[in-house]
């Protein structure tokens, strides 16, 4: 029985045969227990932080006020459009709170301020709801941004110019890979692997690879090809090789990877990622400077969003991996920030990236820091909830499909359940124990609308990690069993130009987010609800009912996933 993930991130669970397990080397990062400090007073605690900032981000990213602590709140207008962000604006600032970013799209306003700033603003005219965003202060807001990006749209989503010519290179054939004979584990997000505690890896280094699978044994693939009528291989034709008319369609969709960042220049990515439709929102800004997508080696889990980005859209070319959509354009946007941590800002603006840049598909394996669920008798996370809720609408509004993984407790989302984590921020004190509802909700998985995937192995049987529960969740898709070593779990990119072998829900979703890219290339003037429809409809077409198959509502949704045809 594999060991539930007590983050719910879904820091890996040990895969058999894998090298030692990672060594948690900073605070309170996604999918590992936190390091502790004693309470020795503000200014140590805030000394602790830049230290900690020090070590994993390799600099400070915050502007250090005289004595001063902040915490980072998002101000959200009762109008959810450009007047209403500058109405937040303004009684933000009225209330000494300095802003560092504005959603015009959703009338939303990032600040920071000391504490306090939250009871100011509530209640002031045209203010729906106030939130801080994080439970720890830090020493003043980030620092300001040399030529941050925007939310303009970039490449003309039909034109499949992937304007590549500024990434690095270098051949498939790159000599030696560290642990080339071990199966991997790896980092948080919801993919599983580690010590099976959830504690996260030490950077890329420490994360153990496999050899270079040459497309070979891709179950996870074959899985999605066992729709009614399917050839004998159930193997899609899609996945046979670019020249077929919905391979070619897939050049004119692009898929945002919302994660840890996303290696461009590993071989089966290089001409996936799209630099124009990528950034960094790892502070709640959009930094489209070049490369700021990319992971960044001194954070913990930050080879996450490469391998789920494998998931999604490697090349098909005899080596490596395939994608479930070969061909398919990456948004890369990356999350995680220098503390370890995707706080609320972080999705905002990356989901709103995604969706002004054409995303059709945007994929969603984490949760949102620092509470694992967002309670609505709460102001600061109900706030967090209208906000996160508010991009996810906008962009669903766009078209986009927004994919997100259901996680790694082994919980019914759907019953009373114990969160042992949260706040996951923090510098000081042991772990709460909190009794949540159900009415308690993950960001972004069980936002109304969004495609929420659990895991299933090799044999289509829901995974002992998955979440689950009847009407919270959408979907099941291949996520691997970490006890059933690297053929049990789903190999898929690792920087520098490696493979690892993961298991989780964030695999799982991966897989649904290539589906939907499919699913657009086939009905390009289709919205985001018909897209997920159709998904639905395709995948309990291929179900029958009854317990413990894909037609069990209640660990499946819809039912198992299939690839459009």
């Amino acid at each position: 029985m594999a060991q539930a993930d007590p983050s719910g991130r879904g820091g890996p669970v040990p895969v058999p045969g894998a090298g030692p397990a990672p060594v948690p080397v900073r605070a309170a990062g996604p999918g590992r227990p936190p390091v502790r400090y004693r309470s020795r007073g503000p200014l140590r605690v805030l000394l602790a932080m830049l230290l900690t900032a020090l070590v994993v981000g390799g600099a400070v990213p915050y502007v250090a006020g005289p004595g001063r602590s902040y915490l980072s709140y998002l101000v959200l207008a009762e109008r959810a459009d450009a007047d209403g962000a500058a109405r937040a604006a303004a009684e933000a600032r009225a209330a000494g709170g300095q802003v560092v970013q504005e959603y015009p799209q959703i009338g939303v306003v990032l600040a920071y301020a000391g504490g306090g700033f939250a009871e100011k603003v509530r209640g002031r005219p045209g203010v729906a709801a106030v939130g801080a965003s994080r439970t720890s202060p830090v020493p003043g807001p980030p620092r300001p941004l040399d030529g941050a990006g925007d939310f303009r749209a970039g490449t003309d989503p039909a034109s499949g110019d992937r304007a590549g010519s500024d990434r690095a290179g270098g051949d498939r054939a790159g000599g030696d890979r560290a642990g080339s004979d071990r199966a991997g584990s790896g980092p948080a997000g919801e993919g599983l692997g580690g010590d099976g505690r959830g504690a996260g890896d030490g950077g890329d280094d420490a994360t153990a690879t496999v050899p270079d699978p040459g497309e070979q044994d891709a179950w996870n693939l074959a899985q999605l090809g066992a729709a009614p009528g399917a050839a004998a291989d159930a193997t899609p034709n899609l996945l046979r090789g670019p020249g077929t008319p919905v391979a070619d369609a897939l050049r004119k969709v692009l898929v945002a990877v919302l994660d840890s960042g996303v290696d461009d220049t590993h071989p089966d990515l290089r001409a996936a990622v799209d630099p124009r439709s990528s950034a960094s929102c790892a502070d709640g800004r959009p930094d489209a400077r070049t490369g700021a997508w990319r992971p960044d080696a001194g954070v913990g889990e930050s080879g996450h969003g490469t391998h789920v980005a494998g998931i999604v859209g490697a090349a098909r070319d005899g080596r490596g991996v395939s994608g479930v959509a070969p061909g398919v354009r990456i948004a890369a946007v990356r999350l995680l920030g220098p503390l370890g941590q995707y706080y609320a800002e972080n999705i905002v603006c990356g989901t709103l990236w995604a969706a002004d840049h054409g995303a059709r598909a945007i994929n969603n394996s984490y949760f949102a820091d620092p509470w694992k669920y967002n309670c609505p008798e709460d102001p600061d996370q109900a706030a967090l909830t209208a906000a996160v809720g508010r991009a996810v609408a906008y962009a669903r509004g766009k078209g986009a499909v927004v994919v997100a993984s259901a996680g790694n407790d082994g919980q019914d989302l759907g019953a009373p359940r114990t969160d042992e984590r949260s706040p996951n921020d923090r510098t000081a004190g042991p772990p709460q124990s909190r009794h949540v509802g159900p009415e308690c909700v993950r960001l972004p998985g069980e936002l109304p609308g969004v495609v929420t995937v659990t895991a299933v192995d090799r044999d289509g049987r829901p995974s002992a990690y998955t979440n689950y529960g009847r009407g919270h969740v959408s979907l099941a898709a291949p996520g691997g069993d970490p006890d059933g070593g690297a053929r049990g779990a789903v190999v898929s990119d690792w920087p520098g130009g490696r493979y690892a072998a993961l298991a989780g829900t964030s695999m799982a979703a991966a897989h649904v987010t290539g589906a939907v890219a499919v699913a657009a290339a086939l009905h390009p003037d289709w919205g985001s609800d018909r897209l997920a429809a159709l998904l639905a409809e395709d995948a309990a077409a291929a179900c029958p009912p009854g317990p413990h198959v894909c037609g069990d509502h209640e660990f499946y949704g819809a039912g198992a996933l299939v690839l459009p045809h």
